[in-house]
């Protein structure tokens, strides 16, 4: 299935209060309409297409499948793969967007999706599932419409984004900064200093364990460090996908995420999630550590939490989607009545 567009009617109004006229949305959608719903949010830098990212769990012979589910997934605001972003021309100019495109925040990429929900005629979603960024926004989702979702999985993420979390961000912004390219206005500005932050943010995504595993030198060596290889390629890969002023805005968008602000507390604001959950963390995940899935799970009515025991850090939610299926499979099985509570499940 090919990359589908919607363009909104009316002027989107963002939290902060800016606006984007008319913005377009991309998305793409496997399967029948008539089947059970699963929405996927994904995180930073994927697009819309989960059966490109999310293989193993997401495809003709996975779980998630398009003869058993129709399968939909939108492209956050502010990203560069079909959906408003600072690429975008910007209305009444003839010019993209580039540094003027307002921030925008997670709870605005939520109702993005429940526009785009609206026009597919979408009445329930029998699950929706995101992991990291996509976590977040699904969080946003169900707060804001508490009737639309059965099924709630939320995977290495957070109710609010941690200060830990802020500061990798930050540090990544101050690299894009540093290019000296970055105060100019064309497509690719900013893009070394963009490689250098993800290869800073790899870091926070991978764990000691993954890098002892994959990039240890087997002999001694005086220079090109397999280590070394592996950042610069990792750079020069986002390079040639993305651009960045998306990466500066979304990373800014997931600094903003705090599911309280104007609601209440952390705690009262899950105790009012009705859908049925499973929070599930990655046991090395530094960025998003598994006490923050626990939090999730303890504070959402009923809700079931599980580990995966991996050494890929953050990274694990992609890479170890056997273990992914086996646990959402069991999820699946469960009747409503049968919840396991918080009780702590190993994979």
């Amino acid at each position: 299935m090919s990359v589908q567009s919607f363009t909104l009617s009316s002027t989107f109004i963002l939290e902060r209060g800016d606006t984007l006229p008319q913005p377009t949305l991309a998305y793409h959608t496997f399967g029948d309409p008539s089947k059970p719903v699963v929405w996927v949010c994904h995180a930073l830098t994927a697009n819309s297409d989960v059966f490109d990212w999310w293989s193993g769990l997401f495809g003709p012979n996975d779980l998630f499948n398009p003869r058993d589910y129709y399968i939909v997934c939108a492209n956050i605001l502010g990203s560069c793969y079909g959906t408003e972003g600072p690429l975008s021309i910007q209305p009444g100019t003839n010019t993209p967007y580039y540094h003027q495109f307002p921030i925008v925040t997670v709870r605005d990429m939520a109702m993005a999706h429940e526009a785009l929900r609206k026009h597919l005629n979408i009445q329930k979603i029998h699950l929706l599932i995101g992991g990291s960024l996509g976590g977040q926004q699904a969080q946003e989702w169900v707060i804001d419409q508490p009737n639309l979702v059965e099924n709630l999985v939320l995977i290495a993420t957070n109710a609010r984004h941690s200060a830990w979390g802020i500061a990798f961000n930050e540090s990544q912004r101050m690299a894009i900064a540093a290019d000296t390219s970055w105060q100019q206005s064309f497509e690719k500005a900013g893009d070394a200093g963009m490689r250098a932050a993800r290869a800073m943010a790899l870091l926070s995504y991978r764990h000691y364990d993954a890098y002892r595993q994959t990039q240890t030198d087997p002999a001694p060596l005086f220079d090109h460090y397999l280590a070394a290889s592996y950042q610069q390629y990792q750079g020069e890969k986002l390079s040639r996908r993305f651009n960045a002023f998306s990466y500066y805005r979304l990373s800014q968008a997931m600094d903003s995420h705090h599911i309280g602000r104007n609601r209440g507390s952390l705690e009262s604001v899950l105790k009012g999630i009705q859908a049925r959950t499973f929070s599930i963390s990655i046991s090395s995940d530094m960025l998003f550590p598994p006490v923050e899935q626990q939090f999730l799970a303890a504070h959402i009515p009923n809700a079931r939490y599980a580990e995966i025991s991996s050494d890929f850090g953050h990274d694990g939610f992609l890479v170890e989607t056997d273990k992914l299926s086996a646990l959402l499979a069991d999820f699946l099985a469960a009747t409503p009545s049968g919840r396991n509570g918080t009780q702590l499940h190993h994979a």
